[in-house]
């Protein structure tokens, strides 16, 4: 295929085959939803297997190779992602007893924009957790796809939660805009030591706009310094395949990370833009493990995608997380969205 033809191709794709409108957003195909790399614009190479990597999965990591992938999940409007600072949880999380999961299935409150999904992480918590009373540890938690953390939440705080900041904040059908991130009237900015590329952009909380009183309001947030956030599902009390999976694959990434200046460490959320790596909670399908979301925030985009081994990651890398494109579509794309275009895959 020449390049005219794959032009083609792309101006095809930007119009978007699809079958039906999801409140607000087009539910595309999977060649319409993000573009796939081609041999002829990425190079001849560009869906090889990386040819340095030498880390395998044990010999017994077996996993459904046959089903259909493409649009094999649930529609979410907001990702909730909780610092707890460990790598596997109880089976359900409720059973996290004293902690904002157990109290978010306690409330039975859901959010008025759309279907919340939550995931506990690795996410370092702040110094308070530990010194708290179990029930009262104050944590944050990162809302996607606005790139928002909010902190200090305990467990009491859902309800402020869910009206100060989840509500208010976009979800993954609203259009993209400037005001994308949402912050508090008592905002927190990031100290600027450590921070190379300087303080993450100032704003405002929507209740500064008009939309409501915040005298009280005790929650702080800031905007998440990181242009992309990959997510690795790591609890093995589901699926022992997730526990082997997810330490090698960070170590991969990061492998390939490094190089170009945009590694994170687990505790660094304050230096600007590159990408963060985290482990959570069953995020569904681990049959198709090693299952990997990623988050691009300046795109507006999430990419879900399993079947991900470490031989993957370096053209996850190059051209997932850098460009927005999938390596193997046909395999490995489970779906997502793209609020630039206004296109989800459910």
């Amino acid at each position: 295929m020449g390049l005219k033809a794959v032009f083609d191709k792309t101006a095809s794709f930007l119009k978007t085959s699809s079958s039906k409108r999801v409140l607000g957003a087009t539910t595309a195909t999977r060649d319409a939803l993000f573009p796939s790399v081609h041999p002829d614009v990425d190079g001849a190479d560009c869906a090889a297997d990386c040819s340095t990597c030498t880390a395998t999965y044990p010999k017994s990591f077996k996993i459904n190779d046959e089903d259909e992938l493409y649009g094999n999940i649930k529609p979410w409007a907001t990702h909730m992602v909780i610092a707890t600072g460990k790598s596997d949880w109880c089976r359900a999380l409720p059973l996290e007893r004293g902690t904002i999961m157990e109290a978010l299935a306690k409330s039975g409150a859901a959010p008025k924009n759309g279907r919340l999904m939550i995931s506990a992480s690795n996410m370092i918590p702040p110094p308070d957790y530990y010194m708290a009373e179990k029930g009262q540890q104050p944590t944050k938690v990162l809302l996607l796809p606005s790139f928002t953390f909010v902190d200090h939440v305990r467990p009491a705080d859902v309800k402020e939660l869910f009206e100060g900041f989840v509500e208010r904040g976009p979800t993954t059908t609203t259009p993209m805009d400037d005001s994308d991130r949402i912050t508090s009237a008592t905002e927190q900015q990031p100290s600027a030591g450590g921070n190379e590329g300087g303080k993450p952009p100032e704003t405002s909380h929507p209740a500064e706009k008009g939309d409501g009183p915040v005298a009280k309001a005790r929650l702080t947030s800031r905007p998440c310094s990181h242009a992309y956030v990959i997510l690795l599902c790591s609890q093995a009390s589901r699926d022992a395949r997730c526990g082997q999976s997810a330490p090698i694959l960070r170590k991969e990434f990061e492998r390939h990370l490094r190089p170009l200046g945009l590694q994170r460490d687990l505790d660094d959320d304050m230096q600007s833009d590159g990408v963060g790596i985290y482990f959570v909670s069953h995020l569904g399908g681990h049959k198709y493990g090693a299952n990997v979301l990623v988050y691009r925030r300046d795109a507006g985009q999430a990419i879900w995608l399993a079947r991900v081994r470490p031989e993957d990651c370096e053209a996850i890398v190059k051209f997932t997380v850098l460009q927005g494109k999938v390596v193997k579509s046909q395999r490995q794309l489970r779906g997502g969205f793209d609020r630039s275009r206004g296109v989800v895959s459910w």
